[in-house]
């Protein structure tokens, strides 16, 4: 944002100019049409920004330092010429901020649209804002140490095109993984091609538990996870004044109508499981701190002491992050979080001078990074220091969750704003990695699930109409979380009721509007459109480019998740799956409507056998047709056996009711 939030003068005729709308917008409350900005929206700004330090251009100035080049064509594209990123889209924040994005959002929006290759300082460089995360490149003696390799191979490689056309055309030496998130790992192979990786011995360094982490992150819970993630990231919006217009840590890119990237990790060939562990790689040296449960299960940070230059991966972003995703994932440890960045100020902040991360833009100087890492050290622990007091006060979840606000000192800095995660949904996070679920109220032990009570209240409520019109009074005076909550219920008692989704859908799309967090605006927009629109399939495939890369092990976890009880107990059955002439071999019973499998070894009964290759099973898995297809009797027997099991849908309903599953 180039200027100071608006006067409330300003405000006050914005409001005024748009009455109108607002007054159209409480009239033309069964429309299907996205609604402007409400006076009460506009009103939130000045009242939740104004105090924000504006005048503060430093971020500005850290963002664009050491810029070099953009990626060619401002497009990144798939082999067969589809794009998947269209770099020019990021030219919407050159404009002025429109009424329906909260201010701090747009410029946290407008800091993270700028794109290219970037000096960091001498030896180390890196391209930002082509994906959600950054590529990292350190200058060894004759090659590229290449840290985190960002969601997809196609913008790896450009990325790496990139690296090469400006600064040489040096070997990959070594590749580094900074913890399990698919944006961190997902593009190796653009990075270095697995042969070549293998023939060269080229390490792969990540933190203990990483394939483990990645697996059960992206592949176990891969399909459930996917499906929220459309809404956290706006995968259905598009981007513009009312749709996406921020990831929070990194930039928002249309997905409607580009082709989906592909996903393929090299398996690490080095774990690191203490602080303290250090390699020299093509004379660089480095050091590791092992941070696992912090922003990651596995994760860790990277020390170069040569060039003094600290690498935080997502421990220390320019912005609250999560302790819980709304995507879903394990709960984090805030405490963790908090005391590991006191470990990393006390081992390495003396001696650093450079601070980068795994998103964002670096930080300069020794005695500001020092500010910048303990102030966002210290927020962590007052959220988890604060919403522990509160919760030992007898305060649950949600009530802590609208309680906790952080001091003047913390909630007054830029970087521990809440583009990303946010005080509310984390302060719930930490209740419930201590407490549970259940907030201790008998009342709450056993609810009706939403389907069953959505009808009573309603009926308890006066009926439909009443809870019609008690929402649609709620949205014209602006209290849109109140008409959600009760439009929320009569959407769930009566789906196919027009009038109840487009009113819910205007109260959810104006806490959008109102929304710091991108996360948050993603998910109310995204809620707003399914309503008016339906249910579209849509999302990224995180287990499909993932299984040729698991173990056999591994792909029998996933398939156990997705066997369907009354097909198991019908046709129980005992074999020994073979893969690649018995490289790897798993001993699998079905019985009592579960898989239970183990190595194929002493002690373990004799079985059926089935051998095939690994090729063979992965594309039955993924329903592909087979290079060497399997002769008849093996077919039969693979099909037998994989018929036991449902692929999970792609799509749900998550502000409208989802089908049942009977077990």
């Amino acid at each position: 944002m180039t200027r100071r939030i608006h006067s409330k003068a300003v405000v006050a005729a914005i409001s005024l100019a748009a009455f109108a709308a607002g007054t159209a917008h409480a009239q033309d409350a069964g429309t299907a049409e996205s609604k402007p900005a409400s006076p009460a929206t506009l009103r939130y700004f000045e009242e939740t920004t104004s105090r924000l330090p504006w005048n503060d251009r430093e971020d500005f100035e850290l963002a664009s330092r050491g810029f070099i080049a953009g990626i060619p064509g401002s497009a990144i594209a798939k082999e067969d010429g589809r794009r998947i990123r269209d770099l020019s889209e990021l030219d919407m924040f050159k404009g002025p901020r429109p009424d329906s994005v909260n201010p701090s959002l747009w410029r946290n929006a407008q800091l993270l649209s700028q794109s290219g290759l970037f000096k960091v300082t001498d030896r180390v460089y890196q391209v930002r804002g082509i994906e959600l995360a950054n590529l990292t490149v350190v200058l060894g003696k004759t090659g590229y140490i290449v840290v985190d390799t960002l969601t997809t191979v196609e913008s790896a490689k450009a990325a790496m095109d990139l690296v090469r056309a400006k600064l040489g055309d040096r070997p990959v030496v070594a590749v580094i993984y900074t913890h399990s998130h698919i944006d961190h790992f997902g593009g190796a192979a653009g990075v270095i091609g697995a042969e070549e990786a293998a023939r060269r011995k080229v390490p792969i360094i990540a933190p203990g538990g990483f394939l483990k982490e990645a697996i059960s992150e992206n592949v176990i819970a891969g399909p459930a996870m996917s499906r929220r993630a459309t809404y956290a990231f706006g995968h259905l919006l598009g981007t513009g004044a009312r749709a996406d217009v921020s990831d929070g840590i990194g930039p928002a890119f249309n997905r409607l109508g580009m082709a989906t990237g592909t996903v393929r990790m090299l398996p690490p060939t080095r774990e690191i499981h203490k602080t303290g562990e250090t390699a020299t790689i093509d004379g660089v040296q480095l050091e590791f701190q092992y941070m696992p449960n912090t922003e990651a299960p596995a994760e860790m940070a990277i020390y170069f002491p040569g060039l003094r230059v600290l690498d935080m991966a997502e421990n220390a972003n320019s912005s609250l992050h999560n302790i819980l995703t709304l995507r879903g994932a394990q709960v984090r440890d805030a405490k963790a979080w908090a005391d590991d960045l006191t470990e990393s100020i006390r081992l390495y902040g003396a001696g650093t001078d450079t601070l980068i991360t795994s998103h964002f833009w670096p930080h300069w100087g020794n005695a500001k990074i020092l500010d910048y890492l303990s102030a966002h050290r210290d927020m962590y622990k007052y959220l988890h220091d604060q919403s522990v007091r509160m919760m030992n006060q007898g305060l649950n979840g949600t009530e802590i969750a609208e309680n906790l606000k952080l001091p003047p000192p913390l909630a007054d800095r830029w970087f521990n704003q809440g583009y990303y995660g946010t005080l509310s949904h984390n302060a719930k996070a930490v209740y419930q990695r201590y407490m549970g679920w259940y907030d201790g109220n008998p009342a709450n032990l056993n609810p009706l699930p939403p389907q069953a009570a959505a009808p009573k209240y309603v009926a308890a409520m006066g009926g439909a109409d009443a809870v019609l019109a008690q929402g649609r009074k709620a949205i014209e005076g602006g209290d849109y979380r109140w008409a959600s909550e009760l439009l929320s219920r009569l959407v769930f008692a009566e789906p196919d009721n027009r009038a109840a989704k487009l009113a819910l859908a205007d109260s959810l799309e104006q806490q959008g509007y109102e929304a710091t967090s991108s996360m948050w605006r993603n998910a109310f927009l995204s809620g707003a459109k399914e309503l008016r629109e339906g249910v579209k399939q849509a999302g990224f495939d995180s287990v499909a480019g993932s299984i040729p890369a698991l173990s056999l092990d591994e792909i029998l976890n996933l398939l156990a998740v997705r066997l369907v009880p009354e097909r198991a107990l019908a046709q129980p059955m005992t074999l020994d799956l073979a893969l690649d002439d018995g490289k790897e071999a798993q001993h699998i019973e079905v019985r009592s409507g579960v898989l239970i499998h183990q190595p194929v070894g002493p002690g373990v009964p004799a079985a059926p056998r089935l051998e095939m290759t690994r090729a063979q099973l992965v594309a039955a898995i993924t329903n592909k047709p087979p290079i060497d297809p399997l002769d008849e009797d093996r077919a039969g027997r693979l099909k037998a056996f994989l018929g036991l099991f449902e692929a999970p849908r792609g799509t749900f309903g998550l502000v409208t009711p989802a089908p049942q599953v009977v077990n």
